[in-house]
C-alpha cells in the first residue's frame, strides 16, 4: 500500500501473456472508495514501462479510477538501451497486429480486475503509447475514451478508424519534431473519413514530451502549462465518457 494525502493506494504488479511474451503490469486503485469504477490503461513512453507512467497510474487511482500501467515490451521494465525500442516500434508501425494484440491482453486484464467496471474503459498513452491507445480504437475495442500525449498519429491502416467506438483526443506540441504538420493533416483526414468523435489540441511553445520533466534536449522536453492543460483535457473527456 501506498499513501498520497487523503488516498490509500493499493499497488499490485500483474503478469499476464500477450503476443506470445511475458508481462508485467502495474495496477493501482484505491481501496477506500467502494465499488466499481472506470478502468483506465496507460499505455508507456518508448523506453519502456518507467516510473512517468507509474505515476500518471497512481494519479488517476487517486482520482477514482483503477489504472493499469501496461507493459509492451516485457517483464515490466523499462529498456536497458532506449534504442533497443526504436526497431520494434518501427515494426509494429508497419504492421500493428502485434502492438495490437499486446494492447488486446492488457485492456482484457484491466477489464477483469474486481474493481473495474468493464463498460467504462479508456486507454491513454505517452509518445509510442499514445500511438498503442489510438491502435486500441482502431482494433475496435470497446474503449469509451483514447487519448493520446505527444503521441505519434500515423498507422499503416487508417481504414480501420472506422472500428473507433469511443472518443478520441490527441494532445501535440506545436514544435514537436516527430509530429509534423503533414502528419497532423493526415490523422484529421482519417478521423473525418470515419466519422470519429475527435479533438486535436495543438499547445505552442510545446515539443515532444511535454508531460515528462526527466527529458531535456532539443525537441523534447517538459513544459509545465501543456502538461496541466492537457491533463485537464483528458479529465474533461472522462467526465463526458465515462461517468
Amino acid at each position: 500500500m501506498i499513501r498520497t494525502g487523503s488516498e490509500t493506494l493499493r499497488v499490485q504488479n500483474i503478469e499476464y501473456t500477450a503476443d506470445g511474451a511475458r508481462m508485467v503490469g502495474e495496477y493501482v486503485v484505491d481501496d477506500a472508495k467502494p465499488g466499481k469504477r472506470p478502468g483506465i490503461l496507460v499505455c508507456h513512453e518508448g523506453n519502456g514501462l518507467n516510473d512517468h507512467t507509474k505515476k500518471i497510474a497512481a494519479r488517476l487511482a487517486g482520482l477514482g479510477y483503477a489504472a493499469f500501467a501496461m507493459d509492451y515490451y516485457g517483464d515490466g521494465k523499462p529498456l536497458a538501451d532506449p534504442a533497443a525500442g526504436r526497431p520494434r516500434m518501427m515494426a509494429w508501425l508497419a504492421d500493428p497486429t502485434g502492438i495490437r494484440a499486446r494492447a488486446a491482453a492488457a485492456l482484457a486484464t484491466l477489464a477483469a480486475q474486481k474493481e473495474v467496471d468493464a463498460a467504462r474503459l479508456a486507454a491513454i498513452g505517452y509518445c509510442f503509447g499514445g500511438t498503442t491507445a489510438l491502435e486500441i480504437g482502431r482494433s475496435g475495442s470497446d474503449v469509451k475514451a483514447i487519448v493520446g500525449f505527444h503521441s505519434g498519429l500515423g498507422t499503416a491502416r487508417p481504414q480501420d478508424a472506422k472500428n473507433i467506438k469511443g472518443k478520441v483526443l490527441a494532445c501535440i506540441g506545436a514544435d514537436d519534431p516527430i509530429i509534423p504538420p503533414e502528419q497532423r493533416a493526415a490523422f484529421e483526414q482519417e478521423m473525418r473519413a470515419a466519422g470519429v468523435d475527435w479533438r486535436l489540441q495543438l499547445y505552442g511553445g510545446a515539443a515532444h514530451s511535454f508531460t515528462n520533466d526527466s527529458f531535456h534536449r532539443e525537441g523534447f522536453f517538459y513544459h509545465a502549462d501543456t502538461d496541466r492543460r492537457s491533463w485537464n483535457a483528458m479529465i474533461e473527456l472522462f467526465n463526458e465518457t465515462l461517468k
